[in-house]
């Protein structure tokens, strides 16, 4: 028996180096086999021609992390064999037999082919329960240990504020409390309540990176320190201290000048010192050799690694393209080899948890594996979409009769399954092989064959993919419902027109053959909304901004044409993040969002629309009404501009309504609450509140009972409003619940003016509502000073 620091000390340069570093599947084909001319390329849509017995070629020293180890094969049986037979020729490579990590992306469940999808997060967001999110994280975790995933890269704990930003629907949302909350809840579902589930989460990604300039992906932050701390690092202080979260991935940002990933304060100062963090720091991808070749503040690989290690990064992912050159600069004393000693003994002490170790006996070893029921996250799919459908707008149209009324389905969205799913699930990451097919063979009608396996699938337009992407989705969920498949199976007798497309270029619609389709018709249902992944035409995902946020396409068109027909509108809007859609409200008879639902979004859908569900989700993000208004979000700091609780909001000259078009927090259902307080007081360092909710109508339903403050006395400017809990309460007709709100008050800290953080003594309002706009109740309650640090 051996200890770590024992162990390291024992490793030579490049078995240190290696334990630092990362490989991908892809590093194992051999691409001269079909890369020369007349070489035969294997169908890439089916897998990569991985060989696993090439990592001694690729990594002579052994690798301390095998990067989206999922992609092996498309195989769940055969990925637990490959991922096996990777460890043992790992050990056979590696010094003293020492694992790999293995990683892979579960945010939505586990990313297979073969693996099981829900809601994407922010559609989990929208449920306002935590116990969604650790369902999809409990199952997610199951799936993935049981073919030899040790980590996942998920939760996304980013605050998502510009709904231009392409992965918000990675997010949960724009509040620091409800993106905690779920992000606890899914991180409790991955590693279990003790920690010891044998796979464990990241929380990614440090700090500020949703809140780019432009909302460009990965360009810089311009955010102050007090936001940073006491705002944006608010989901990872509490999931270090309350869910034992024990791995940080960087942003690719940077922060006043200076690249997170090189970022000391922030890696070092702010993370270990301030938050307590005692884990592992690994790079998001290629963000070590962004130091180099976009920040350009490394001269050569070599440096950026050493910049990052000294910043506090403990690893390169996902392959080693900067730390490759360490060894030049350790062995010309330009680099201290004791700074990569300290990544190598945490990359160490973390495998030792997880039994990657041989001659070390893990402290708490980990639990047996949970045999994985597929019937049983198929069932959990619905419950947590069934929360996640969110009702803006309805008049009283829904719920529907089947054979009531005659009713019209329109939109191309109502008859696909691809606009569904996000980026960071099995459809969009079966799409990304299916495009570097095409691609390398030139199979695409205005896209040259490139010989890069890789291009830039975040940026190439892929002219007439869609309908490829569409067959795929449909192969990988063989028994998903597309809308009006599951429609015509609750009421037969509604018909389906097409009429308008997603696409970016799709032509202007006829109004008279839009009149002609529905001329009969006393409700229609209009399904738009916008697609979601990395490759192809996707309207949003990774490295995918927007300038206007809108429905693409025509579909703006289609329901502005329906609008004037003067007919009744139901309007289904499938999308992971808010959209402008002050037309559509104005047009529609009600509004129903469908937060990428997965593979259970037809029948969910339709089930809402009919009754047979209660819609109960709440916006988990500001819907503006105008692109100029762009960040919106309900906590804004006083004196903004926007709304404020004693003094006018000032609003745009050249907007008639400055206010959300949907506040957070907003969802309807089929019956109506109402709020009263209790009693509000501050004992022993906890806000205790007490609240009823009363159903006013006959259905049953859930309420979202929502508590903020207003600190009415900080020496610093504080927001408008601040969440610090909230409540979903099932209720039957006509039936009332009680709520007992304790809020430490810690969860109300701040950075003062000397530095310190706490609250200060003084007066803070209590308001109790069902949205950020629609409060209740209010309180007022003297609170003690608390120093936190």
């Amino acid at each position: 028996m051996t200890d770590i620091r024992t162990l390291v000390s024992r490793l030579d340069l490049d078995q240190k180096i290696g334990q630092i570093q990362g490989v991908v599947p892809m590093d194992l084909v051999d691409f001269a086999k079909f890369t020369e001319p007349g070489a035969e390329v294997p169908d890439l849509a089916k897998g990569f021609p991985y060989d696993i017995d090439r990592l001694p070629l690729v990594r002579p020293h052994g690798v301390g992390h095998l990067s989206l180890g999922q992609q092996l094969t498309q195989d769940m049986v055969e990925l637990r064999r490959d991922l096996a037979h990777f460890q043992d020729v790992q050990r056979e490579l590696a010094p003293f037999g020492i694992g790999t990590l293995v990683h892979a992306e579960g945010v939505s469940g586990f990313v297979h082919p073969q693996g099981h999808q829900f809601t994407t997060p922010w559609g989990q967001a929208a449920s306002w329960d935590p116990s969604v999110s650790n369902t999809v994280g409990r199952m997610a975790a199951q799936e993935a240990r049981s073919v030899g995933i040790h980590l996942f890269f998920s939760p996304v704990l980013d605050l998502a504020r510009d709904i231009r930003w392409g992965r918000v629907h990675e997010t949960y949302g724009e509040d620091a409390e409800l993106v905690t909350r779920m992000a606890l809840g899914f991180i409790r579902g991955v590693q279990g309540d003790d920690v010891d589930s044998g796979i464990l989460a990241t929380g990614k990604h440090f700090l500020g990176y949703a809140n780019s300039l432009g909302a460009l992906n990965q360009a810089a932050t311009q955010l102050g320190r007090r936001e940073l701390v006491d705002v944006h690092a608010e989901p990872f202080r509490r999931a270090i201290a309350e869910a034992g979260l024990s791995v940080i991935m960087n942003s690719y940002n940077d922060i006043d000048g200076i690249p997170a990933a090189a970022n000391r304060w922030l890696l070092t100062d702010l993370l270990r010192d301030q938050l307590g963090f005692e884990g592992l720091v690994v790079s998001d991808y290629d963000s070590l050799t962004m130091l180099h070749t976009t920040y350009r503040i490394a001269p050569t690989p070599g440096h950026a690694a050493g910049r990052a290690l000294e910043a506090g990064i403990d690893v390169e992912l996902p392959g080693n393209a900067m730390t490759s050159g360490l060894r030049q600069l350790i062995e010309d004393g330009t680099f201290p080899e004791e700074i990569l000693d300290r990544a190598v003994t945490n990359v160490l002490e973390f495998k030792d948890r997880l039994g990657l170790v041989p001659d070390i006996r893990p402290a708490r070893p980990a639990a047996a594996p949970e045999s994985f029921d597929g019937s049983a996250a198929d069932r959990h799919a619905r419950e947590v979409a069934n929360a996640s459908v969110t009702l803006l707008a309805n008049d009283g149209v829904l719920p529907l009769t089947a054979g009531a009324a005659k009713i019209a389905v329109v939109g191309g969205a109502a008859d696909e399954i691809r606009v569904h799913f996000g980026a960071y699930s099995n459809v969009s990451e079966a799409e990304m092989a299916k495009a570097i097919q095409l691609i390398a063979t030139g199979a695409l009608p205005g896209v040259s064959a490139s010989p890069d396996v890789f291009p830039d699938l975040f940026q190439t337009r892929l002219p007439g993919i869609e309908p490829i992407f569409e067959e795929r989705a449909r192969e990988l969920n063989p028994e998903a419902l597309t809308v009006i498949e599951a429609l015509r199976a609750l009421d037969p007798s509604v018909r389906f027109h097409s009429l308008s497309s997603l696409d970016v270029d799709a032509p202007a619609l006829d109004p008279a053959a839009v009149a002609a389709a529905v001329a009969d018709a006393d409700v229609v249902i209009a399904v738009v909304g916008e697609r979601t992944g990395w490759a192809g035409n996707n309207h949003a995902g990774e490295g995918r901004t927007t300038a206007n946020p809108t429905l693409p396409g025509n579909q703006n068109e289609l329901i502005g044409i329906l609008g004037d027909l003067g007919k009744r509108i139901v309007t289904v809007v499938v999308s992971g993040r808010p959209l402008l859609l002050e037309p559509v409200h104005e047009a529609s008879a009600a509004v129903l969002l469908a937060p990428l639902l997965g593979p259970v979004a037809g029948p969910t859908i339709a089930d809402v629309l009919y009754g047979a569900v209660e819609p109960s989700g709440r916006t988990p993000s500001t819907f503006p009404r105008h692109v100029g208004q762009i960040p919106l979000y309900h906590g804004h700091p006083m004196g903004s501009g926007n709304d404020h609780p004693s003094l006018p909001r000032h609003g745009y000259v050249d907007l008639p309504d400055s206010s959300p078009l949907y506040p957070f927090g907003h969802g309807l259902s089929y019956t109506t609450f109402d709020l009263a307080l209790g009693d509000v007081s501050v004992e022993e360092g906890t806000l205790k509140v007490a609240a009823e909710v009363h159903n006013l109508g006959e259905r049953s339903g859930s309420a979202v009972i929502q508590l903020y403050v207003r600190d009415e006395g900080a020496s610093v400017v504080r927001p408008v409003r601040q969440l610090v809990d909230f409540a979903r309460v099932p209720l039957d007709g006509s039936a009332s619940g009680k709520v007992e709100f304790a809020v430490p008050l810690e969860r109300l800290a701040y950075t003062w003016i000397d530095g310190r953080r706490g609250v200060e003594a003084g007066e803070v309002a209590v308001l109790l509502g069902l949205s950020s706009a629609d409060i209740r109740a209010e309180a007022s309650v003297e609170v003690p000073e608390l120093v936190v640090s």
